[in-house]
């Protein structure tokens, strides 16, 4: 049982009646938890799994494999309907369960759960293969946690992207989010669309910042009317401001697209995701 409060004599008052009524052992500062690695100290607390993705490597009798520098190949295409099925399908839906654990503490693992994800009801060669590539990826990335700075302002900030029509199969959207609270990342999701998505404007930046500033724009785009004129007022009224992203500084791109190693890298490392609790 893990017990939280932002008083320790209440916490030690829940402790005295739990242990009164069911005889408890304390075991003190919290240090593992269900999986997760707690590091603290005054500058702030550390979140990992380093033991959770050992346990990993080992089940899958990786421990020998060489790490790879990004969770998925660029340009990926997986099918439904390409590759041998597998004759153990269990063993592809318990590691992505894993993987899918995985993500409590690290982000830039969401694309690639939520794309292996569409093949979990009938698993194939291709899927397995790519699945254990993440575990090569894992490998390389044991040490790397969620960094929370106690110095981190209250600002809150987010980010959106969305890889319109990216699904190959039902040319669904795929849309993500990243908030942070000053410089911690505390939510995050990759999920892809319930409906497709007829609309061209989600997917280029520039043109939802021209329909949102630009009152003549509203004849071509009848369909987002309603919407557009809600956002345009919201745009006078100072309460919102438009602004170009460039892909280098849009963080949730890494939560849409399977990104070269480079990119990959310089999106996840302003996430706090660091390889060690900085001291």
């Amino acid at each position: 049982m893990l017990l939280t409060r932002t008083s320790v004599s209440h916490i030690n008052e829940v402790k005295k009646a739990l242990d009164e009524a069911f005889t408890i052992k304390d075991l003190g500062e919290l240090k593992y938890f269900l999986g997760i690695e707690i590091s603290r100290n005054t500058k702030g607390t550390f979140l990992s799994q380093k033991k959770y993705i050992r346990d990993i490597i080992s089940d899958v009798g990786m421990e020998d494999c060489i790490p790879v520098a990004a969770p998925l190949p660029t340009g990926l295409k997986l099918s439904t309907e390409v590759g041998e099925l597998l004759k153990t399908p269990d063993t592809y839906k318990i590691l992505l369960g894993r993987l899918l654990y995985l993500q409590i503490t690290k982000p830039d693992l969401s694309y690639v759960v939520q794309h292996l994800s569409q093949f979990i009801h009938a698993p194939r060669s291709p899927h397995l293969r790519v699945a254990l590539h993440v575990v090569k990826y894992l490998k390389g990335t044991l040490n790397i946690g969620l960094w929370y700075s106690v110095d981190s302002d209250l600002t809150v900030k987010a980010y959106s992207d969305e890889d319109w029509n990216g699904c190959q199969f039902s040319s669904r959207s795929l849309s993500a989010y990243t908030v942070f609270l000053g410089s911690n990342l505390v939510s995050w999701k990759t999920k892809k669309q319930r409906l497709v998505s007829k609309s061209s404007a989600e997917q280029s930046m520039e043109a939802s910042k021209q329909l949102a500033q630009n009152p003549m724009y509203h004849e071509k785009s009848k369909h987002l009317k309603r919407d557009m004129h809600y956002v345009r007022e919201q745009v006078e009224d100072g309460f919102l401001q438009t602004a170009h992203v460039s892909s280098d500084k849009q963080l949730a791109d890494v939560l849409t697209n399977p990104l070269a190693s480079t990119q990959h890298w310089s999106l996840i490392s302003k996430f706090g995701l660091l390889d060690q609790c900085p001291t």
